[in-house]
């Protein structure tokens, strides 16, 4: 287990820093998350044409190929700038679920114009207990062939063309588990409504609503039924993205703090010159780092068909871990870290987002629980 980066790897980081350091500055971030649209066209087009919304889609439907790895490092890039827009939910969620369980005819109507970027996807998945968990979907296709409910914190559902829904099907798969069946349904189909919610995050949630909405067999992933194990991998995605955007987040309160320890005077010094702070700071290192290679170590095992319970440990630690960055950043920098000017509140509530987006702590540690015959 090499953690060391190559050279393709190294000039994407570059790349993405460089980017994003041009095209998101945190003013821009600011702007869009006071904005009802959350979004700019033209960053999305600078994205995709670079290639990333196609990262992990087969290069013969116009995608890149890349390895899991290397698009944890671009949402790790993204994550440190607070990116604004369907990235995660799209080219990460999205994409694996249908890359896992797409009819050959569903992949090429779907990922060449998603790889492009000329078309959206997001994922539609908790209802009103809020749970990510197949075993709380209690959404299902009646006798007529439509669909009724509502899917909460839909993610920048306003963006998408598409839905990935999760809906409950008859019987239950190989484990016990619920069985699941995975929709695909167009966001201008009759009877979808989207009610925007409030996110102290400044990411775009949306209750999606079902009134009657007519399903077919053609919006169906795989086979009726059969969509638990995609599930299982769409949310598996999720859990180290929003992980890898938490560790970047961090990253980036590492650098403006210590930054800070240095200029900051008081009492003729900088507060960086006080063992106090030094030590604070040295723990906000350690915890970057140990949250780092908790979430790689998971990447790494996910990428070679390990099935443990590596993501969820990594998911529920790294979020505890990165919070409590933020909580001591904000100790160190005191009432001006508490204005919306200042970038420390906005990268603590996207950790905040994150920690909970596919399965919070708890949900977590309950699988770790699991994996460890204790549940």
């Amino acid at each position: 287990m090499d953690f060391a980066l190559n050279d393709q790897q190294r000039l994407l980081v570059a790349v993405a820093r460089d980017v994003l350091d041009k095209h998101c500055p945190p003013a821009l971030v600011q702007e869009l998350a006071l904005d009802p649209r959350g979004f700019r066209d033209e960053l999305w087009t600078n994205v995709a044409q670079l290639g990333w919304a196609g990262l992990l889609i087969p290069a013969d439907l116009g995608g890149s190929e890349a390895s899991l790895t290397e698009v944890m490092l671009l949402v790790e890039e993204m994550g440190r700038a607070c990116f604004p827009g369907p990235f995660i939910p799209s080219a990460v969620v999205a994409t694996t679920a249908i890359l896992a369980a797409g009819t050959p005819a569903q992949r090429e109507r779907l990922l060449p114009a998603m790889a492009i970027g000329d078309q959206r996807c997001t994922m539609a998945l908790a209802e009103q207990d809020g749970s990510f968990t197949s075993a709380d979907v209690r959404m299902a296709v009646d006798h007529g062939g439509r669909l009724h409910g509502t899917k909460l914190f839909v993610k920048d559902a306003h963006l998408a063309q598409h839905l990935v829904v999760a809906v409950r099907a008859d019987g239950h798969a190989a484990n016990g588990a619920p069985a699941i069946t995975l929709l695909v349904i167009d966001t201008d189909r009759a009877g979808v409504r989207m009610t925007p919610l409030d996110a102290m995050s400044g990411e775009k949630l949306f209750a999606v609503s079902f009134e009657g909405v007519a399903v077919t067999s053609d919006d169906v992933l795989d086979e009726p039924g059969h969509g638990g194990e995609a599930f299982a991998s769409a949310l598996r995605a999720g859990a180290l993205a929003r992980g890898a955007e938490m560790v970047g987040a961090a990253q980036r309160i590492l650098e403006l703090t210590v930054d800070y320890a240095k200029v900051r005077v008081q009492s003729g010094r900088p507060i960086g010159a006080f063992q106090a702070i030094q030590h604070r700071c040295a723990d906000l290192l350690r915890n970057v780092e140990a949250a780092r290679v908790m979430l790689y170590h998971a990447v790494w095992k996910a990428e070679h068909g390990v099935d443990d319970a590596s993501v969820a440990m990594a998911k529920a630690y790294v979020g505890d871990a990165c919070l409590g960055v933020a909580r001591s950043a904000h100790q160190i920098f005191g009432a001006i870290a508490y204005c919306e000017e200042h970038p420390l509140h906005l990268l603590h509530k996207r950790i905040h987002a994150g920690a909970t987006d596919y399965g919070d702590r708890v949900t977590h540690l309950e699988s770790v629980a699991r994996a460890i015959g204790l549940a």
